[in-house]
């Protein structure tokens, strides 16, 4: 009996070790608690905190109703008034828009016809507290002081959903700001209808970053509304209907022995009917949509796994993770409309329409980590350029809302859909494709004539010609690709000879990239490498000489060869991050930040460059600059990070680099091999494959590659295809202290 006894307590005590066991791998498993949304909103971040889903429609997120260049989200971490929680969001641009549709919740009857012109006299504004606020992946939540009205809120992929808790007692209302514009946005005409005593209904038109932005909208509220003040112009209007330029409504609603108030809000480009169309049903609450978008984030950030025994690491990493899955955002309407920037409602067959394209930025790092977590989003963004080519007859440069913006330089849809092709990802039309791209560079509008007539552009011609000729010479490197695999022998040659474009404005007594004159011999004078002048009068897009001169990832071999060696060029690269951190110029960049050196991690020309000590035969240093970035560029704060967001890239950058892994010529279909900062990174890939990154000894102090195995076998490459990683398999790196100067050097 006695042995008996012990039998059961042991089998017990097993079951019980077992449950913890599970329970503990439960939690580890649960990503999202390890997202902190608040990253990046401080500094020059330009992210917002609020609740969306993984490339959703829907950004539902404070306002602080300030115009200036770090609110661009609408949100800084540095604030503490609240104007109100609108529908639309950018995550982390250098301009601002969006910020549509604004629902405010109040306890008292306010003044509507009050003509403002600063966030200071809105009446509905309220003070919050950082104590009192909250941000998880899909959720968010403040206590508004002024009011004492508790926010909650959450999203689906087309659904915007509230939750106001109101003090006992207190009167029950809801302001809806139609008019409330912030930053470069413009309301042009706006309109509200109470359609019935639970639902209103209305539009938003505007001019901004976006030039012809239209949003309409309706709202579902959990009580009926017991009375209602509708403003036009600052006019109080009579009836159910209101129109303006600026229409705005303040409803009310009886308590019903309930303090809380619920409020469900779905949009759409195209119409109410179909905004109606994309709210979610009935029988969907604020509860459960919250309860399903934590589980939606969670499955999105478990298509890495990463472990690691520093807490912060793994908050950096799945931050990033999340930021990189915000945008582009969706686009298109449950029945698959969406409109063009001509006012044409286009039909989204067979595929998702996506809008916020910072092509610029993302073709970099964003857009083929996209390749690797989401390669079916991937074939609908390029379906989605396409579609706008069908418009213009020239791929996209920046598109917002389907507006094209023309911000920043070069055709960077080109490299997105190279990459998408060549690395085997279906669902659109490839030939339309190509000649989508090719249309593109054979075109005359932003410089590509002068780019045609002389090789390059002449500085005298066209400003910033040294980072637009760079990069039209990337773009055309990346057409030539895709006509060698579509067997265009002639047009691959051709764009393959004028993607040495690079060649004309290499400077070899300086090392630098520099303006040169239509007559092909006269350098702009006088030169300095840390000049900067803000998108005028200047060579460099947002920067200077040192930081834009590195620009030829399509052939890096080749330009090392214009340095004279591999050692002269990586003592130029060294003196990059080693070099005084003095800016010279009157009208600097702002955008010029994260400085080591002249090296500037806060905005994205940089990001591929400490990569470039691997062709120069010295990939111990690509080793030891990476891990510096990593180290200093990225923490847990508000301030943690070094630049502008920018829509998912500077979090790409960190998720690849810190598993080791860079795209540093994103349409190659080959990563770079930095300097792994995890014992162990799990990629789950399509089909049940997972591919393992593994760092033996990996430390703070130890983050130079001793030795490496790729699924056994003797790895000795510093880059690895992308092919090699989709098959599955483990890369295994032995980290030390000091550099093996022997590892990744071509024999």
């Amino acid at each position: 009996m006695k042995n008996f006894t012990l039998l059961v307590l042991f089998v017990i005590l097993a079951a019980s070790c077992k449950i913890n066991v599970n329970k503990n791998k439960h939690q580890k498993t649960f990503f999202a608690e390890h997202v902190d949304p608040f990253i990046g909103t401080g500094g020059h971040g330009h992210t917002y905190p609020g609740a969306t889903v993984p490339f959703g429609m829907v950004q539902l997120s404070p306002d602080n109703g300030i115009s200036s260049w770090d609110w661009c989200s609408g949100y800084h971490y540095s604030d503490s008034i609240v104007s109100g929680f609108s529908h639309l969001h950018l995550s982390g641009t250098g301009i601002g828009d969006l910020a549509d549709i604004l629902f405010m919740p109040t306890n008292k009857k306010v003044d509507l016809t009050l003509k403002t012109t600063s966030r200071d006299q809105l009446p509905y504004k309220s003070k919050y507290s950082h104590a009192n606020e909250k941000a998880t992946p899909g959720s968010y939540q403040v206590f508004l002081e002024d009011p004492k009205i508790n926010v909650e809120l959450t999203s689906s992929q087309r659904t915007a959903y509230h939750k106001y808790t109101f003090a006992k007692n207190d009167k029950q209302s809801v302001i809806i700001d139609l008019g409330f514009a912030i930053n470069w946005d413009k309301t042009l005409k706006t309109g509200l209808t109470i359609e019935d005593e639970y639902t209103i209904s209305g539009y938003r038109f505007s001019s901004g970053w976006a030039k012809n932005q239209k949003v309409f909208f309706v709202a579902k509220f959990s009580k009926p509304i017991s009375e209602s003040v509708l403003f036009a112009n600052k006019q109080i209007i009579s009836g159910n209907t209101a129109a303006g330029e600026n229409s705005s409504a303040q409803l009310f609603f009886d308590a019903k022995n309930s303090n809380e108030l619920f409020v469900k809000v779905a949009l759409s480009s195209v119409s109410v009917a179909n905004a109606k169309d994309n709210l979610d049903a009935e029988k969907s609450n604020f509860n459960t949509a919250k309860s399903q978008a934590s589980t939606i984030w969670n499955t999105a950030l478990s298509k890495i796994e990463v472990e690691t025994p520093v807490d912060s690491l793994k908050t950096i990493f799945y931050t990033a993770m999340f930021h990189t899955q915000v945008a582009p955002v969706t686009y298109s309407d449950k029945n698959g409309q969406f409109r063009k920037e001509d006012d044409q409602i286009a039909l989204a067959k067979g595929y998702t329409a996506y809008s916020t394209l910072s092509l610029w930025d993302t073709f970099r790092a964003e857009n083929p980590l996209l390749t690797l977590l989401a390669p079916d989003k991937t074939s609908d963004i390029v379906n989605s350029m396409l579609a706008y080519y069908d418009t213009k007859k020239i791929l996209p440069v920046w598109t917002l809302y389907a507006n094209e913006t023309n911000t920043m330089t070069g055709y960077h849809s080109i490299p997105v859909i190279v990459d998408a092709y060549l690395k085997g990802i279906k669902g659109f039309d490839a030939e339309k494709a190509f000649s989508a791209m090719k249309a593109t560079m054979m075109q005359d509008e932003r410089g590509l004539n002068f780019y045609k007539k002389y090789g390059y552009i002449p500085y005298n011609l066209l400003d910033e010609s040294v980072t637009i000729t760079l990069e039209y010479a990337y773009d055309d490197w990346c057409v030539a690709q895709m006509a060698k695999a579509l067997g265009k022998n002639e047009d691959y040659q051709f764009f393959l000879n004028r993607s040495k474009a690079y060649q004309y404005l290499f400077d070899p007594k300086t090392g630098f990239m520099r303006g040169k004159s239509e007559d092909g011999k006269t350098w702009n004078e006088p030169f300095d490498p840390k000049y900067s002048n803000h998108r005028e009068h200047t060579d460099y897009t947002e920067g200077n000489a040192w930081q834009h001169s590195w620009f030829v990832p399509q052939n890096v071999d080749d330009f090392i060869s214009l340095h004279g060696s591999n050692e002269l060029f990586a003592k130029r690269l060294e003196q990059l991050f080693t070099e005084s951190s003095e800016i010279t110029g009157s009208n600097v960049s702002a955008d010029i930040s994260g400085l080591i050196g002249q090296y500037a991690h806060g905005n994205e020309p940089s990001h591929h460059i400490a990569y470039m000590f691997n062709h120069a035969n010295q990939p111990w240093r690509t080793q030891y600059w990476v891990r510096h970035i990593l180290d200093t560029q990225y923490n847990t704060t508000p301030n943690g990070l070094s630049g502008n967001e920018d829509c998912g890239q500077m979090s790409a950058w960190y998720v690849f680099s810190s598993m080791g892994l860079y795209p540093m010529n994103p349409a190659s279909g080959e990563y770079e091999i930095g300097s792994p900062i995890f014992e162990k990174a799990t990629i789950n890939l399509e089909g049940g494959k997972t591919f393992v990154i593994e760092a033996e000894n990996v430390s703070d102090k130890n983050f130079y590659i001793q030795s490496a195995t790729l699924n056994g076998a003797v790895f000795d490459k510093t880059v690895i295809k992308h092919k090699q990683i989709t098959e599955g398999g483990i890369l295994h790196f032995v980290m030390g202290a000091t550099p093996n100067k022997n590892w990744g050097i071509k024999k």
